[in-house]
């Protein structure tokens, strides 16, 4: 079975109706009319993931992104600390993705000696990659919202009281060094976006397993976020960055995180996320279905998670034989 995560294909109803009526989707749509559908309260992509990989939710994103972009994490507790922009729009702040900052691994580096003072009593920083950091802490942190949940969103103060106390104190802190720091400088000279604030969240240890405690009900892992990968790795079966298609492939019961979607739900670029989904529709859906009639997949599940609400789709081969249920449109992923 082919399982696909789908993040940020959840509008509103009306929304999902007005985005596709003229969007030509001819294998989602048989899937959708051919396929099991259930409708289901709002969840996040972190907690979709823990449950099909059968691993404890919340998921320690940063010990699991070492694991796979550096090294074991060891039995230290981390927390991903990551380089974001804080949009004014109109009263509000808007939490920018690391990844629309384009760091160079130069400016990562200096940025990160500037603030390790600063995170001194915390943790010990560590640049994974220009976009991911790491805090290896010297005590348990208090839960943050998690960055990609946050991406995209009005940014919302950290809670009052002691335990956040300490970390509001340095995020202040470090927002000063940043103001002033020579590559935000350079970077607004050349009109390009600055640093000015980083994100906790992700904080915990590696979870151990022992030999067969979790039987993982995939054989291979695909997608562009080494969170996802790290846990390819920590159940021992492979994992790799998304392909550009689905095609053949030697993996019988592979799962797929496609988050090209979610990145423009956020912003809400209308044009960004039709022209997603019809790459998504011609790139993904449309072999799959190839796929369940040739018989090289006898299933195929798709997991659509949101803030909204969300939706699982399952479709067997045996179903792609019930020729008298008709197509139906996207707009049905979402209660009415």
């Amino acid at each position: 079975m082919l399982t696909l995560i789908v993040p940020g294909l959840i509008w509103t109803r009306q929304a999902l109706s007005d985005l596709t009526y003229d969007l030509p989707l001819p294998a989602f749509t048989a899937l959708l009319g051919r396929g099991q559908l259930r409708q289901l309260p709002p969840r996040s992509t972190a907690t979709v993931l823990a449950a099909a990989t059968a691993l404890a939710a919340p998921l320690p994103a940063a010990a699991l992104r070492r694991f796979e972009l550096h090294e074991h994490p060891g039995e230290i507790h981390w927390l991903c600390l990551d380089p974001v922009r804080l949009n004014v729009h109109e009263r509000n702040l808007i939490v920018d993705a690391p990844q629309n900052l384009a760091l160079t691994d130069a400016e990562a580096t200096a940025l990160a000696v500037a603030l390790a003072p600063t995170f001194a009593a915390l943790g010990q920083l560590e640049v994974l990659s220009p976009e991911h950091w790491n805090l290896r802490l010297s005590a348990a942190a208090p839960a943050f919202q998690p960055l990609p949940e946050a991406a995209g969103r009005a940014a919302s103060p950290l809670p009052p009281g002691a335990p956040h106390a300490p970390w509001r104190h340095a995020l202040n802190e470090a927002q000063m060094v940043l103001h002033t720091h020579p590559v935000n400088q350079a970077r607004t000279a050349a009109g390009q976006p600055v640093v000015n604030s980083l994100w906790p969240w992700g904080g915990g240890r590696l979870p151990e397993l022992e030999d067969n405690t979790v039987a993982s009900p995939h054989d291979a892992i695909w997608s562009n976020d080494p969170v996802v990968r790290g846990i390819a790795r920590l159940l021992r079966i492979d994992g790799a960055m998304l392909p550009d298609k689905f095609s053949h492939t030697a993996a019988r019961r592979p799962l797929a995180a496609f988050d090209a979607l979610e990145h423009s739900a956020r912003s809400g670029d209308a044009i960004v996320w039709r022209d997603e989904l019809a790459r998504f529709e011609a790139d993904w859906l449309a072999p799959a279905l190839d796929a369940l009639h040739s018989g090289r997949i006898d299933a195929l599940r798709l997991i659509a998670p949101g803030d909204l609400a969300a939706a699982e789709l399952q479709v067997s081969r045996r179903d792609l034989w019930k020729f008298w249920r008709k197509p139906r449109p996207l707009a049905e992923l979402v209660a009415s």
